[in-house]
């Protein structure tokens, strides 16, 4: 469908409020729910949103046609690094102190702004797509009401003592200057290249002596404590002649060492424990010159480097749990800004992957690096500005989700994922190694954090804004529950008296979005029965980037409130490539904007592809070619079935409600396709009950196929007799009954072309529109399984034949002679299968070897190791075989000591003369291409009736205006024209066939199959 047709739908939606009536069709039905996850409308929606758009918009279509009331309420994520970060980018400032300067309140307003700056295109594209949704009503997690739920919810969860404030060492942006949650980090690593370091750390009182440590981090070695190295592995001491110097480091990890060595000396790790070494770079403020020491511990490994680790515990979650265990000092030589403190020499103020190589040059120039090394590994960036993060000791609230690690897992287990690998692997992975959830933000533009303290060290969490107003004396009516309204805001301390403050961290957005099934409805405040209605969703679907964001986020907190999970079933789906299956990105210059795709495609196209491409989960490669090939396969045929029917019904004036449609006599035909119908909607049916849409999606494509160019194909002359006898009838009966089933069944997959076909052949007595209407429903009594099974067969046969008439180049306007088939013949199907391949006879046998041959050959690469001097024979023994050796072969043939199967030969056919051949699902047609005098002279009418036919087309006649023929051609045409007169005249529509010399009238020249013949036509009044 044109882009341009979509649009007159999309204005027949609206102006009849189409998608209101479905809503109020279904408000006293059984509820479904489906979870909107919310985008943030401060970026631009992409073709990857138009993929989940429309996944989102198919299972809500259907289950609402199937009777239940589905909600749509849609959401914005609005609070957020992403929004903070446009709105510096937009003002020029950049980072927290520019924000400070810059004035929190005029930057929360101006956040508060910037998150609507793209709600327009997000609308624009989601009506394009048809993704029925209530846009006008939306829940917006920076509104009060969000927040207060929200706020509720951490109340509970801080009430059951599983909120602490730690000071832990979490993955730091320092750009953004805040910590990442682990669900955060798990969507930002990628592949880097850095500069790893092999140093020496030299033992104290030792001339020559020195521990190897190997470091990915350079940076991170002028806060080095300590060394651990694991104590039950076997080190070495080894002396390297060239150096004059003795190595210590993991016997078994010797190889990187380049140098020739001697081993002097080996012992397990515990010796070296206590040991102490010389700092590799000392400043005034790192502990001078004091020396650090050497610890034991059992993550050390020897996978890689040394299996020597240094330890800096203020940049390692393992390093600070070896610090604590071992009493090491603290060192914190970088700033929450990345950058290295003052009183660091050369590196003060230098960020932090900058210094790596000020770093390693001054190991060099002290003989403190033994060498370096490039090396490739999965590096965790900011998922929102991509900076490289850091692992930095701060203070920060977290949430016990590994106490909730059992429950969790159990929730999950409850839940069916698609596809269901995702449960136990990706997803079940995540949740059995989950890890506490930071949840603070040291940011501004987010809920706040709704816990006071005193400086007595009494806390409090507040669930409310009533609870607020009623523990403090200065909390306004119209309170704003954002920073840094919020902060002034205090309380009186029940302990001491004092006045206790709110603590200036806000919250991780994920758990704004994350708490979306009740905040949504300002749950527990006020919608309890809404809330209860439609908790758990049944089905909520997004990209398999969110198994670490929104559908953890949403399982981790319904956990923690309701002890189960918020949804039952989960969609997940992949990524959307480009042609060539690479991730776009402007970078490359391969990114598709939604706006284009849909205006030259139509939003039905694009949702075609997505749905019948591939799984739902697995990358879709995207391109022009990919979405044309399916809209024409598919919405084009059946587009073009609607038309064909639309044509003749007018002709005919048809009214359907004039005629019953009797099965008991209905043709072969007609009861097949009735039946293949059933079994579709049977089919289709329960699929989308399973969320299995590309196997409904290709089943309905094919039934498409068979429609158009089967049923319609051999149908077709039953639409052209005159008057409306029975068969006429029955034929424009079946293929209304038929359109009409299939366009509900498609509606919710395309509902620009379903409406569009159903308007066509709506009558007053049914809804205004297909998406007001009751999903369909099957008969058994109508599927004839033997019957679908026979015709089939037939279908088979036919392809075969229709790829025997490609192989010898022969139109199917040109009749031939003979055709035998070895395949399982079907009763009563004799004529049809002539008819459609246009032979004269039809021959079934069991043998067609007289009419093929084969050519056989060795498979060099199984039979060369296995005869090797021998194959000369094995050539020889092969050639001379016919064709039962075929069959031979399947048991597998004994020669020269050893045995040939099937695998073992390459097979090839070989044209027989005056015959085609073809195999098509087991069934082999061949063709007798040999072709007489009569059989051309046929051929040639049957050419000159698809001349005449596109020209009277391309005239723009109607199908039942009387014409006349003009043609000037060769004595061999004229003949034609004499001897097939009557049966050109009946199938052009002809009064007269009239012969030129001039070529006044017939001036349009045309090849009939070789020969050069001019034609006109006419229309007569």
């Amino acid at each position: 469908m044109a882009a341009d047709d979509e649009l007159k739908i999309e204005k027949f939606w609206n102006e009849n409020k189409i998608f209101e009536k479905t809503v109020k069709l279904r408000e006293n039905a059984p509820p479904w729910t489906f979870y909107d996850g919310p985008p943030t409308a401060n970026g631009k929606p992409h073709i990857g949103h138009v993929e989940t758009r429309a996944f989102k918009d198919l299972l809500p279509r259907y289950k609402t046609m199937k009777g239940f009331k589905v909600l749509r309420k849609a959401g914005w994520d609005t609070h957020g690094l992403p929004v903070e970060l446009e709105v510096e980018k937009e003002l020029g400032i950049n980072g927290k102190k520019d924000i400070e300067a810059f004035g929190v309140e005029e930057f929360i307003q101006k956040c508060k702004t910037s998150v609507w700056h793209y709600e327009n295109e997000w609308r624009k594209m989601s009506a394009r797509v048809a993704f029925w949704l209530d846009m006008d009503n939306p829940y917006v997690t920076y509104e009060n009401n969000y927040i207060e739920s929200v706020w509720w919810s951490l109340k509970t969860i801080w009430e059951k003592g599983l909120i602490y404030r730690g000071h832990r060492v979490s993955p730091y942006c320092p750009r953004c200057g805040t910590t990442l949650s682990s669900h955060e980090v798990a969507q930002g690593y990628a592949d880097v290249t850095d500069t790893t370091a092999f140093a020496k750390f030299k033992l104290e009182g030792k001339e020559n002596e020195f521990i190897i440590a190997w470091t990915t981090t350079p940076w991170t070695l002028p806060s080095n404590v300590a060394l651990a190295v694991n104590a039950n592995e076997v080190y070495a001491k080894i002396y390297i002649k060239d150096f004059n110097e003795y190595f210590i480091l993991a016997k078994e990890l010797l190889s990187v060492i380049k140098e020739e060595y001697e081993i002097r000396e080996e012992f397990k790790g515990e010796k070296l424990n206590g040991a102490f070494y010389e700092p590799l770079i000392s400043f005034d403020n790192s502990g001078g010159s004091e020396p650090r020491r050497v610890v034991c511990d059992n993550y050390v490994t020897l996978t890689e480097g040394t299996g020597v680790v240094h330890i800096a515990p203020a940049f390692g979650e393992d390093d600070a749990r070896l610090g604590r265990e071992n009493d090491l000092p603290f060192l914190q030589l970088v700033g929450p800004d990345g950058n290295f403190i003052e009183g660091c020499g050369e590196l003060t103020g230098v960020f932090i992957k900058d210094a790596d190589k000020l770093i390693i040059q001054n190991l060099k120039k002290n003989n403190l690096l033994y060498k370096t090394e490039k090396y490739t590994h999965s590096y965790p960036f900011c998922w929102r500005c991509s900076s490289p993060l850091m692992y930095y000791a701060r203070d920060a609230w977290f949430i016990k989700m590994s106490r909730m690690r059992e429950q969790l897992v159990k929730n999950n287990n409850s839940v069916n994922w698609y596809p269901d690998n995702v449960k136990d692997g990706r997803f079940g992975n995540f949740l059995e190694n989950v890890i506490d959830w930071s949840l603070s933000r040291e940011r501004y533009w987010g809920t706040p954090l709704p816990i006071w303290e005193c400086e007595c060290g009494y806390q409090t969490a507040i669930a409310s804004i009533g609870e607020l107003k009623s523990k403090s004396g200065n909390c306004p009516d119209d309170i704003e529950l954002h920073k840094p309204y919020i902060d002034a805001v205090t309380i009186r301390c029940p302990d001491c008296g004092r006045e206790a403050r709110r603590v200036p961290e806000v919250i991780d957005c994920w758990y704004d979005s994350g708490s979306m099934p009740f905040a949504q409805y300002h749950y527990p405040f006020e919608n309890k029965k809404e809330f209860d209605e439609n908790f758990p969703a049944q089905f909520i679907c997004e990209a398999v980037d969110q198994t670490r964001g929104w559908f953890y986020t949403l399982i981790a907190i319904s956990t923690l409130i309701f002890e189960r999970s918020p949804y039952e079933n989960v969609l997940v789906l992949g990524h959307v490539q480009d042609k060539d299956g690479k991730k776009m990105s402007k970078h490359l210059g391969n990114v598709v904007a939604p706006e284009e795709a849909l205006l030259k495609h139509g939003a039905d196209a694009v949702r075609w592809y997505f749905f019948v491409s591939a799984a739902p989960w697995l990358p879709k490669r995207f391109s022009d070619a990919a979405v044309d090939e399916v809209r024409r396969k598919f919405i084009g045929t059946y587009k073009n079935s609607f038309a064909f029917y639309d044509l003749y019904s007018k002709i005919d004036n048809f009214n359907p409600a004039d005629f019953t449609l009797d099965y008991s006599t209905l043709g072969v035909m007609d009861r097949w396709i009735l039946s293949r119908l059933n079994t579709l909607v049977k089919f289709v049916d329960k699929n989308l009950e399973e969320y299995k849409i590309t196997e409904a999606a290709r089943a309905m494509s094919d039934f498409i196929e068979e429609l158009s160019n089967w049923h319609i194909r051999r149908s077709r002359e039953r639409f052209w007799g005159k008057g409306m006898e029975p068969d006429k009838a029955a034929a424009f009966s079946t293929l209304y009954t038929v359109l009409l089933a299939f366009t509900k069944l498609a509606a919710p997959f395309i509902p620009f072309a379903a409406e569009e076909v159903y308007l066509g052949i709506r009558e007053k007595s049914l809804p205004e529109s297909v998406h007001l209407c009751e999903y369909p429903e099957y008969n058994e009594n109508l599927i004839d399984a033997e019957l679908e099974k026979n015709m089939e067969q037939v279908l088979r046969i036919v392809s075969a034949g229709r790829s025997a008439r490609n192989e010898a180049n022969l139109k199917n306007r040109q009749p031939l002679g003979k055709m035998f088939v070895k395949s399982e013949r079907v009763e009563g199907f004799d004529d049809v299968i002539k008819e459609e391949l246009n032979v004269k006879s039809l021959n079934f046998v069991d043998d067609v070897s007289k009419f093929t041959g084969y050519l056989f050959k060795p498979q060099l690469k199984t039979l060369g190791p296995r005869y090797g001097k021998a194959l000369g024979k094995v050539k020889e023994f092969l050639a001379a075989q016919g064709a039962d050796f075929i069959e031979k072969l399947n048991g597998g043939i004994e020669f020269e000591g050893a045995v040939i199967t099937k695998d073992d030969v390459l097979i090839e056919t070989i044209k027989v003369e005056g015959y085609a051949s073809a195999t098509y699902k087991g069934a082999t047609a061949v063709l007798e291409t040999r072709l007489t005098p009569e059989l051309i002279e046929e051929g040639y009418a049957r050419e000159l009736v698809s001349k005449i036919q596109t020209m009277r087309k391309e005239s723009g006649f109607e199908v039942l205006d009387k014409i006349a023929v003009y043609y000037s051609a060769p004595e061999v045409i004229t003949n034609v024209f004499t001897k097939n007169s009557g049966h050109i005249k009946k199938e052009v529509l002809a009064e007269a066939l009239i012969e030129e010399t001039d070529n006044k009238n017939a001036n349009r020249a045309w090849d009939i199959n070789g020969i050069q013949t001019f034609l006109g036509v006419k229309k007569l009044f």
